[in-house]
């Protein structure tokens, strides 16, 4: 299995208040409220988290971005890997991800992408996302081309890295007169690409379709199974059987020497959801357009009262129940960790584990428990359950590279 830490590098130094009075946090929340001094303190202490994780024992360092929203500071994920690349010498790299339909140029991105993999000596996983709502709205960007770009953006990328140059790509949404980068990955024939969601079954099915790895962001156990089970069946219409290798899953934990320090601290999780500091306006992370039909289907479904939001709005005692947040000890955390494990058998776990006011201090305490006593114990039991990760499994880049599909005869044949 593959462990990986994360956190959303959250702007925690601004008048939290200020946000709750205004309504919401994303988009349209001034940034007058931005302290560039206190952001520049995190940035580099977040830096030294990433290093100290790595020193820890983490397998990876998983990376993500938002805009206009001081719940994660990353503008570019691209920018915080390539410093990774340089400054740490063994965890993999995992953009997760670059939100394709953003990007105006698919082809500089896949320079940038090759450049950090060359200059981690190949290292980088290259994670790409669709990008929430209030992403398209903040760059500009149609969300009601969001699938349609997010899914041309990839074929223009995929063909840059694996098809020399020089030539032209005329599509819907770009246009490239001359693609023929000398920026190209050293990982052949690309990096791996994993795919992290929520809840869309439209992205879980064509994932499964490029034999990618699908990765369920905190997704409850009833629900990741339920993404299990449209993923094995798109997999099994294209001839290959899925295996925990192409399931990953996010969750949110934190350590601490006691248990009534490690609640406290795991609070700060519901930044996101709003108790602290509001949240994105609906119509703002669900423009018109963004969502699939059946999506929007759904969406109107609970806003008129005939079901339930699929996301929920849990407590945060409800969340530590269910096994959506995990905060204690290292062995407590270590048990809960091995009933998850077990319920959604992923071959890649992301670990969430800081957010929110959390301190520099305990920050640190958390990484070091985390990365060098919980994850050596779940990565053992993972071991003794057969769940491998992509490298472990020696699983195909993608689709076409596979080699136990039986090759469908032609005519002539």
């Amino acid at each position: 299995m593959h462990m990986m830490y994360f956190t959303e590098q959250p702007m925690s130094a601004y008048d939290a208040q200020a946000g709750l009075d205004f309504g919401a946090t994303a988009l349209n929340f001034s940034n007058s409220h931005y302290d560039p001094v206190a952001g520049s303190r995190l940035y580099n202490e977040y830096l030294e988290e990433y290093i100290l994780a790595e020193q820890s024992g983490a397998d990876g360092i998983m990376l993500n971005e938002h805009h206009n929203a001081p719940f994660c500071m990353q503008a570019r994920t691209n920018m915080f890997a390539s410093i990774l690349a340089a400054v740490t010498n063994r965890v993999k790299i995992v953009i997760l991800g670059n939100p394709l339909p953003l990007t105006e140029n698919p082809v500089q991105l896949a320079e940038e992408l090759a450049m950090i993999d060359m200059i981690s000596k190949g290292r980088l996983v290259s994670g790409f996302v669709r990008g929430g709502g209030q992403e398209q709205l903040a760059n500009g960007v149609n969300p009601a081309f969001n699938r349609e770009r997010f899914m041309e953006a990839h074929d223009l990328v995929q063909k840059t890295w694996t098809q020399h140059g020089p030539f032209r790509w005329e599509g819907t949404h770009y246009q490239q007169r001359v693609v023929n980068p000398w920026a190209l990955p050293l990982q052949k024939p690309y990096p791996r690409v994993w795919i992290p969601g929520v809840l869309s079954k439209e992205t879980v099915i064509w994932t499964a379709q490029q034999r990618y790895p699908y990765i369920a962001l905190n997704t409850s156990i009833e629900a990741t199974k339920t993404i299990h089970e449209t993923y094995d069946k798109a997999a099994a219409d294209v001839g290959y059987t899925a295996g925990p290798e192409n399931f990953g899953y996010l969750i949110r934990v934190h350590v601490q020497d006691t248990e009534e320090k490690a609640l406290q601290n795991a609070r700060q999780f519901m930044w996101m959801q709003g108790e602290f500091t509001g949240l994105a306006n609906p119509v703002w992370a669900n423009p018109a357009g963004y969502f699939s039909p059946s999506g929007r289907r759904g969406f109107v479904e609970f806003a008129v009262g005939r079901a339930k939001n699929p996301r929920g709005n849990p407590t945060f005692e409800q969340q530590v129940a269910d096994t959506m947040i995990i905060a204690g000890t290292p062995d407590q955390v270590i048990e809960r960790l091995k009933y998850l494990v077990r319920e959604t058998r992923p071959g890649i776990m992301a670990v969430w584990g800081n957010d929110g006011t959390v301190s520099k201090d305990d920050r640190r305490r958390c990484i070091q428990l985390l990365c060098g006593e919980v994850m050596p114990a779940v990565k053992q039991y993972a071991a003794s359950l057969g769940l491998k990760d992509p490298w472990e499994a020696d699983a195909p880049v993608h689709l076409r590279y596979s080699t136990d599909i039986a090759r469908h005869k032609v005519a002539a044949e």
